[in-house]
């Protein structure tokens, strides 16, 4: 059995690019596989709190995020979703692993270059990829499903893993893995830069039908007139209408792009409507589920239950492999 972890901070509904880049293949690699894999899904309360204003809407990011997983069918006899926050045992392995890394080596991780005024960076955000080996290596996780900008992420909790078990003389952590989608691994927003909600450059499937057009329509594009040839490989609608059509439909819009007359409020429709019909299913779960509160607050208990059962054995053994003598074990 190999472990499967993956975590979403609690900042919002998922994005197109955080369903076609995470949470699909997450699902689909436990749902068609189930006897050789077992998922954790975490919602990332605790990472959120790096931006403090995030804090107030924490809670129904929390059960967005929740309900988007459900809705696109993940399945909880094989693997668990809670909320980070409610195994605060994760914490506790923070603070070990971060005993056994240099300082000067988390100052590289791309989280704190970014920042270029140093002055509004927080402990929290410096830190940060130290909670995130925690919630990886707590459950021993092997695969984890992650974008291209995580992966320098990874391999710090693969080093922390590392030094960890040399110091400690024993195999306590097996070094996890990325899972990339090559072909979600750059997901083109509104802009033409990576999707990110940070940048305002996403489109919401899961918003009401009003604001997914608006988004849409928000799509850069060139000057051409509605006359003249398009280039479809140079293009942002096409790039994201390509990741989600049939290839018989990708190639009617290719043909409509190369013979010209086709304009990009067109092209932008077609998107629009792509997007309703192939996840029409989904949006109607995840509608009908973000109404029922108390059955997604059920669904987080049960899994925070049965993940805190899995980390408080870890934890004692990671405590014991320390040297440290628990009274609770």
């Amino acid at each position: 059995m190999e472990n499967i972890l993956t975590g979403i901070r609690s900042t919002g509904v998922p994005h197109l690019g955080n369903i076609l880049s995470v949470i699909i293949p997450s699902i689909n690699m436990v749902n068609k596989r189930k006897k050789g894999f077992f998922s954790f899904i975490f919602i990332a309360d605790l990472h959120s709190i790096i931006q403090t204003e995030n804090i107030q809407n924490i809670k129904n990011n929390v059960y967005n995020i929740t309900a988007t997983w459900l809705a696109f069918g993940l399945n909880t006899e094989n693997s668990v979703i809670y909320r980070q926050s409610d195994v605060p045992e994760v914490t506790e392995l923070a603070w070990y692993l971060s005993c056994f890394f240099p300082y000067q080596r988390l100052t590289l991780a791309h989280s704190f270059k970014k920042e270029k005024d140093k002055k509004k960076i927080n402990v929290g955000l410096f830190t940060y990829p130290i909670l995130m080996a925690a919630d990886i290596l707590l459950y021993n996780a092997k695969i984890i499903p992650v974008g291209k900008d995580q992966l320098q992420h990874i391999e710090i909790a693969r080093r922390i893993a590392y030094f960890f078990n040399k110091r400690i003389g024993k195999k306590v952590f097996s070094l996890p893995n990325p899972y990339l989608q090559e072909k979600y691994m750059f997901i083109t927003g509104t802009d033409g830069t990576k999707m990110s909600k940070s940048k305002n450059n996403y489109i919401d499937i899961l918003s009401s039908n009003e604001i997914l057009k608006k988004q849409i329509m928000k799509i850069q594009t060139d000057n051409k007139s509605l006359e003249e040839k398009k280039n479809p490989d140079k293009d942002y609608i096409m790039s994201l209408y390509k990741l989600i059509s049939p290839k018989e439909k990708i190639e009617k819009m290719k043909e409509k792009y190369i013979k010209g007359g086709y304009g990009y409020l067109e092209a932008k429709i077609a998107l629009y409507e792509q997007i309703i019909c192939k996840f029409s299913e989904e949006r109607n779960r995840f509608f009908s589920l973000i109404k029922n509160k108390s059955l997604l607050d059920e669904i987080l208990f049960h899994g925070a239950k049965k993940a805190k059962n899995i980390a408080i054995k870890r934890i004692n053994y990671i405590r014991k492999c320390l040297n440290f003598n628990s009274l609770l074990s």
